[in-house]
């Protein structure tokens, strides 16, 4: 047993607790105030001393060793292997130690728990990602299982192939803390196995440029393989290799036909591979030409491409359901053309893409009008919103007709999770589409109907909203009776349009005669729209249902449109969104546009109300000062919002204006990018499980850049940027291998802003690559700690170095004892000794006689006699005294004032030496007296 102290440097605090103590001891003058002194000087050091947090130092009962197993793709297969060592291990172990397995890869896990006895699992539960091999995060993780500040022992079983996290510092720790690591190399399978090890093209291209792509392969054993290649998931090279054991190198010419950002894969197809996880990896480059712009019809076969294509750009038409799904099938394009698309055929996932190529790689974007786009379209509260320079909610609502709606949502248990959700928030999204004057009725349904809001006006919005967002979900289907709700609800409303939103995604338990009640309905001016989401609907009926009730029919697979179904429908509803008198619009003035309109402005027929966003340019004007053409930067980006239509039906004299095809071309030239035509050089390093990006560029300017960093499916990585010098800069990410997306943006001095765009990829890990065991790795982690290899499992448990132990702090209890005794110094500071006194017992009356006490008086008075020497006189001082003093001897007290008048006299008369003996006598004889009767 010892004593240990947790933080020594406590203990200079007693060199200013030393100094008070002195200066108060030099003005104590009372032994009330040294004591006083005594007690505060006690209770800094046990403060102090707390401080410090002193242990006592026990010998530990049992000692701990850890089994911690590498389970990474490295060594997958050796797992049985290293159960079978640790049970032969724990089976020759002696008594009074315990033991617990974890395994680790990208991170730790326990495996069984600490214990003496405790049965060793037959294969490992834990689920880990086994992409990296981090020995420092398990190192630490197996040192906490280790109790208190015990020694103990790490038994490593690994074959030493680090690939991230800090293991050295993981081993310096154990060290710090006595414990003990020793390792047990773990063999990797002999399997064949190649892996593509790099691949390169050239950062920059042209079109019509002939570049060579070099790929890269090594090989622990000769083999036949085909090697593939790609540019934008389209296949540009398949051919068969010979490999041999090392490395492999081959060059291929391709001559690039597309603009934009190009993604080049090289990929290895072995049937007799080890791991096909570094089969493969990705390259960017960006090939300068003519701009290609992507045009989304809603109604395939319009004009605008073939009159873009005659303007010299290169042009992809699609319909929605063609839209890429991953980020990068939009970074090839310059700009992004929607042409009366609604939004329910575009995904909610989509939108987003689009929105972050505009906002953080600068593809440009264009909304043309038409029944199906903008308000119309469902576009209301969506990425597609956020982007353009107009909102689709307009203003002037006074001048819509009187609208009631009443939306219907199933919520039987088939809607429950997401499609519920986005159901709700479509609810939401039209109750704020509609003014306070409009009536608004919600009613879920399962196996019967549900008024979640009555129908009336909306009077208080955002109660309705939190009322629709309440709603939760039910049991089964049955749809007539909340339809026939529905429709009872709007009957006698004085209303000039009503409407009812009906959305299932099953097939309804009773049937009802539906016609009859949409007929009836019909009578009332009440029309009914349905939506049939999922495979389990019955379309049959819906479909049927919106055809009886004068209504449109969605059919929805994707649950994400819902938001753009229902506020389509809520605008719909009210055809004043439409700007249908022919007028000649008006041209402001910005040099770009006036130029276009030196002959005149053609008539145009119609477009769609919409309201300019604070920092949208306006161009193009309605009589009404409604945008005909607005246009902003967002973010990176320039978009366009054109809300007539291309058809002569919205366009009116403009379709046949020569200056039309010229328009069109100006409106998407305006929105592709500016990009830096001096583009940034691109290396990726990983390091410790990060992935580096260095950065640099022949302009060394000290100025720091703006860097986005977004994977394929569009997910912001967290990029941690700094400037390393003049025109060098780095970027760390998390080293996830995938292939991801780089955007620079950088302001010189005078404020101009530069952007360049570029990709990446962040190769395989070192996990699959087949190194064999790295033993001098090991070895040196293992001398940091005083452990060693271990070649036998019964070594395992052999008698630790440092003796296990554990403390037990002590702080609690001196903090008690100052306590108290500050609590006393209160008490003597406040009370005086007097207090001390009464804290302790009273000494006990001597039981003698009041003979025994005088007698032992009347000798002192006898001794004192004989010192005056003057035996004749001493009766009639005596007498004297007896006669002045007559009234004490007869009464219980005495008067105090008779008493200071006795004082008084004596002063006044002294007397002689052998009277004030006498004097003394008397009064003793009084006291004793007084005691007797007290008792």
């Amino acid at each position: 047993m010892g004593l240990d102290v947790k933080y020594p440097l406590m203990f200079a605090l007693v060199l200013p607790a030393a100094f008070l103590m002195y200066r108060f001891f030099r003005r104590a003058g009372t032994l009330e105030q040294k004591l006083i002194g005594s007690l505060r000087a006690v209770v800094f050091l046990i403060i102090i001393l707390a401080l410090a947090v002193p242990q006592i130092v026990f010998p530990a009962k049992t000692e701990t060793v850890i089994f911690l197993v590498d389970r990474s793709k490295s060594v997958e297969a050796a797992g049985d292997g290293a159960l079978d060592w640790i049970h032969e291990a724990v089976f020759n172990k002696e008594q009074g130690m315990q033991f617990a397995i974890t395994s680790f890869a990208k991170d730790p896990l326990s495996e069984s728990s600490l214990s003496a006895g405790g049965e060793i699992p037959t294969q490992f539960n834990g689920d880990l990602d086994k992409t990296e091999t981090d020995i420092g995060s398990g190192l630490r993780f197996a040192s906490s299982l280790i109790p208190g500040t015990q020694a103990g022992r790490i038994v490593l079983l690994s074959d030493g192939n680090n690939t991230a996290g800090e293991a050295a510092s993981a081993a310096r720790m154990l060290k710090s803390r006595k414990i003990e690591l020793d390792y047990v190399a773990l063999r990797q399978a002999e399997e064949s196995d190649a892996a593509v090890a790099s691949f390169s093209v050239p950062p920059t291209l042209y079109e019509g440029e002939k570049t060579s792509v070099s790929v890269a392969i090594s090989s622990n054993a000769e083999m036949d393989a085909v090697l593939r290649l790609t540019v934008n998931n389209k296949e540009i090279l398949k051919k068969g290799v010979k490999l041999k054991e090392g490395q492999n190198a081959f060059t291929f010419t391709h001559l690039p036909s597309d603009t934009g950002l190009a993604v080049y894969k090289a990929e290895l197809i072995n049937s007799n591979d080890a791991h096909i996880e570094n089969n493969s990896l990705f390259a960017v480059t960006d090939i300068k030409g003519v701009p290609k712009v992507l045009v989304v019809e809603g109604t395939p076969g319009g004009s605008l491409p073939a009159i873009l294509r005659g303007s010299g750009l290169a042009v992809d038409a699609i319909v929605p359901e063609r839209l890429p799904t991953a980020l990068g099938g939009y970074l090839h394009y310059q700009s992004i053309v929607f042409e009366n698309v609604p939004g329910h055929r575009v995904s909610e996932d989509q939108m987003d893409l689009i929105e972050k190529a505009v906002r953080e790689f600068g593809t440009g974007f264009v909304m043309t009008g038409g029944e199906d786009s903008f308000g119309l379209g469902g576009y209301f509260k969506t990425p597609i919103e956020k982007l353009l320079p107009v909102d689709m909610d307009i203003k002037g609502k006074k001048e819509m007709p009187s609208l009631g709606l009443v939306i219907v949502i199933d919520r039987s248990g088939s809607m429950e999770g997401a499609k519920f959700s986005l159901a709700k928030e479509a609810a939401a999204r039209s109750a704020e589409l509609l003014r306070e004057d409009d009536t608004l009725g919600f009613i879920a349904f399962d196996d019967r109907p549900w008024v979640v809001v009555e129908t009336a006006p909306l009077k208080n919005k955002q109660e309705a909203i939190e009322k629709i967002r309440s709603v939760a979900i039910g049991g089964g289907t049955n749809i007539y009776p909340a339809l026939e709700k529905a429709y009872g609800e709007l009957r006698d409303l004085k209303l000039q349009r009503k409407h009812i939103i009906l959305l299932t995604d099953g097939q309804s338990a009773t049937n009802g005669d539906y016609a009859a009640l949409i007929e009836e309905g019909k009578k009332r001016n009440i029309t009914l729209s349905t939506v049939a989401l999922g495979s389990d609907a019955d379309r049959r009926l819906l479909e049927e249902l919106a055809k009886m009730g004068s209504g449109r029919f969605y059919d929805v697979s994707d649950a994400s449109v819902i938001p753009s179904v229902l506020s389509r429908e809520t605008v719909m509803t009210s055809r004043t969104y439409i700007e249908d008198v022919p007028f000649y619009p008006v041209i402001e003035a910005y040099p770009e546009w006036i130029a276009l309109f030196e002959k005149g402005v053609p008539q145009m027929n119609a477009y769609i109300a919409v309201t300019p966003k604070p920092r949208a340019r306006v161009p193009v004007l309605s009589k009404k000062d409604d945008p005909v053409l607005a246009q902003w930067q967002y973010g990176l980006g320039t978009t366009l919002a054109f809300t007539s239509g291309l058809s002569a039906k919205w366009s009116g004299d403009w379709a046949r204006w020569p200056g039309w095809p010229g328009f069109l071309n100006q409106v998407v030239t305006e929105s592709l990018p500016k990009y830096d035509s001096e583009p940034y050089s691109v290396s990726v390093d990983k390091d410790k499980g990060e992935a580096v990006l260095s950065l640099s560029s022949e302009n060394a300017d000290p100025i720091p850049i703006e860097a986005t960093v977004l994977t394929q499916e569009g997910e912001a990585v967290d990029a941690n940027t700094k400037l390393i010098s003049p025109g060098k800069y780095e970027l760390i990410i998390p080293g996830r291998p995938d292939m991801y997306y780089l955007s620079i943006r950088k302001k010189d001095k005078e404020g101009v802003s530069s952007v360049y765009r570029t990709g990446f990829s962040v190769p395989y890990s070192e996990e699959f690559l087949l190194k064999g065991t790295n033993k001098e790795f090991l070895n040196e982690l293992v001398s940091l700690s005083g452990g060693r290899e271990l070649t036998s499992p019964k070594e395992a448990f052999r008698p630790l170095a440092p003796k296990p132990f554990t403390k037990q702090p002590v702080s609690e209890y001196l903090l008690l004892a100052a306590f108290l005794l500050l609590v006393a110094e209160i008490i003597l500071r406040r009370f005086g000794m007097a207090a001390l006194g009464r804290l302790l017992p009273k000494r006990k009356v001597s039981t003698g006689t009041g003979d025994d006490e005088g007698t032992a008086v009347f000798g002192r008075l006898a001794k004192a006699k004989e010192r005056t020497g003057n035996k004749a006189n001493l009766k009639k001082p005596v007498a004297a005294v007896q006669e002045r003093d007559e009234p004490i001897f007869h009464k219980t007290e005495t008067p105090p004032a008779q008493t200071k008048t006795s004082r008084r006299d004596s002063k006044e008369k002294p007397a002689p030496r052998d009277s004030t003996a006498l004097g003394a006598e008397d009064r003793m004889k009084r006291l004793l007296e007084a005691k007797k009767r007290r008792r």
